[in-house]
C-alpha cells in the first residue's frame, strides 16, 4: 500500500482511527513536512503518539509526537526503519 495522498485536514473524522489504538511498534504514515512519511510508534497516550519517523530518503530518522489527525497505518515494510524480528 502506497503512502496516502489525502491532506490529513481534508480526512473525514469518523475515518480516523483514535491514538491510543496504535500500539509500539505499529507501522504508520506520518505527515510531517506536506508529506506522508513512513513510520514506527514508540509510545502512545489517548491524545498523542511518539513517532520515529524517516523524515527524507536518507537513512536518518526524526522523532516526533503527533495526533491521530497526522498519523495512519502502513502495511509496507520500510528496511531502513521497521524492526525486523531476529532469526535464529
Amino acid at each position: 500500500m502506497p503512502a496516502p495522498t489525502i491532506d490529513p485536514t481534508q480526512r473525514d473524522p469518523q475515518a480516523v482511527a483514535p491514538t491510543d489504538s496504535y500500539r509500539p511498534a505499529d507501522r504508520v504514515w506520518v505527515y510531517r513536512g506536506g508529506t506522508w512519511r513512513a513510520g514506527v510508534v514508540e509510545t502512545v497516550s489517548p491524545r498523542a503518539a511518539t513517532v520515529t519517523y524517516r523524515p527524507n530518503s536518507a537513512r536518518g530518522t526524526g522523532v516526533d509526537t503527533l495526533t491521530a489527525l497526522y498519523m495512519c497505518p502502513r502495511a509496507d515494510v520500510d528496511p531502513l526503519l521497521d524492526r525486523v524480528p531476529q532469526r535464529l
